[in-house]
């Protein structure tokens, strides 16, 4: 019986400690762009206390996300991941924003953050 309880123990701090290491790199650019956004859209969308520092916390890890995106893709990959990422994003922002917040989120959000396009070729 202490065998089971040492060992179940174990797993669940191994749980506990684990980490996305791509969200432990502490990037001050993109800590203090997060920031900007958070009060950007504080302003918008009226974020309490308790929201704005979830919402800056969910920004600055899709950010730190999409770098990674823009530093490893080009083209129409790149967009693809780009959109796909922006929808998850939208997604999370589900958790921490009332309904309305969410709806108003959605409308003002290809504004502050824009997707960036394709050029065609001439």
């Amino acid at each position: 019986m202490k065998t089971l309880t040492a060992l179940l123990t174990f797993f669940i701090s191994i749980n506990l400690w684990a980490q996305d290491p791509l969200l432990q790199k502490n990037n001050p650019a993109l800590d203090k762009q997060a920031k900007e956004l958070t009060q950007t859209y504080r302003k918008e969308l009226a974020l309490n206390g308790e929201q704005i520092g979830m919402f800056e916390n969910k920004v600055e890890e899709f950010l730190i996300r999409k770098e990674k995106i823009e530093r490893e893709f080009e083209g129409r990959e790149k967009l693809n991941m780009l959109y796909t990422l922006q929808t998850r994003e939208i997604a999370e922002m589900d958790n921490i924003l009332t309904r309305p917040q969410l709806e108003l989120y959605k409308k003002i959000r290809p504004t502050i953050q824009p997707l960036e396009q394709l050029e065609e070729d001439k």
